[in-house]
């Protein structure tokens, strides 16, 4: 069981809203309370983590969900980026995207992502996927300190 008491922060990285409103949806229903922050692309993610401008008071997330291809900085060069920092790279980011490509999946391990899932395309499927990811990460694994 994770050993944090207070409510669990996630940063999902995500630009498409339909998946910010499904994972919202999926992570409400959870055991376990959830404070869910949201970046539009890997810039905002960046600025986020960093507490930088407008996120000076941003809370330091216990886990990322990551996608790969966004705007302006994609999912892999954040992903490099935020395991290159020393204060950063101990945060588990799971990828969470549509790609399917092999050399997508290899990048993202080298990267050091802590797993990489496909986006299902079926609605009912997506919930569950969320929600099995929410059961994992926040009730089974226990996460790193601050």
């Amino acid at each position: 069981m994770s050993s944090i008491t207070r409510p669990v922060e996630i940063l999902l990285v995500e630009d498409n809203p339909g998946d910010v409103r499904l994972a919202v949806e999926a992570l409400r229903e959870g055991k376990v309370h959830v404070n869910m922050s949201v970046a539009s692309d890997g810039v905002e993610a960046m600025e986020f983590l960093r507490r930088e401008g407008r996120f000076a008071d941003a809370p330091r997330p216990d886990l990322i969900l990551l996608d790969l291809n966004m705007p302006r900085k994609d999912g892999r060069e954040v992903l490099a980026e935020l395991k290159a920092d020393d204060d950063l790279k101990r945060i588990p980011v799971v990828v969470l995207t549509t790609s399917k490509a092999e050399e997508d999946i290899v990048k993202s391990y080298n990267l050091n992502a802590n797993c990489y899932i496909t986006k299902p395309v079926d609605l009912h499927q997506f919930i569950h996927v969320v929600r099995s990811i929410h059961e994992f990460w926040l009730t089974v694994v226990k996460l790193p300190p601050e």
